[in-house]
């Protein structure tokens, strides 16, 4: 009987997600490193890692909105111009995104792999 139990959970668990992603993928698009570099330029271009993160190394012209600070900073952010977002994997990003779709941002986009698997230039503080 417990075990039942458990397979319900983890079914739960495993529709919640694939229905999150596919969510997602309607108003996120994930870039290649050689997408995002194409575009971000013309975007604003922010790092949600925390600041400590931030100072050890980011992408060259990032401005620094941490995803715990971004319901506070969030009209630093324009929602009519594009908005690329990264942190350190990719899961802070998609978080923020959420965040900024339920606050009427359209054009979103986030780096596949976050800074981690970054090869272009970096800034350090």
């Amino acid at each position: 009987m417990e075990w039942i139990i458990v397979l319900v959970i983890l079914a739960a668990i495993l529709v919640y997600l694939v229905v999150t992603a596919l969510n997602q993928k309607r108003f996120l698009k994930t870039l290649s490193e050689e997408e995002f570099r194409a575009g971000y330029r013309k975007a604003q271009l922010i790092d949600v890692r925390e600041p400590d993160e931030f100072k050890k190394g980011h992408i060259l012209g990032a401005r620094n909105i941490p995803l715990t600070q971004m319901k506070q900073r969030k009209m630093e952010i324009r929602p009519d111009k594009p908005v690329y977002l990264y942190c350190e994997s990719g899961m802070r990003s998609a978080r923020a995104a959420q965040f900024l779709r339920k606050n009427k941002y359209t054009d979103l986009s986030h780096l596949r792999g976050g800074f981690k698997k970054w090869t272009g230039k970096v800034k350090s503080s």
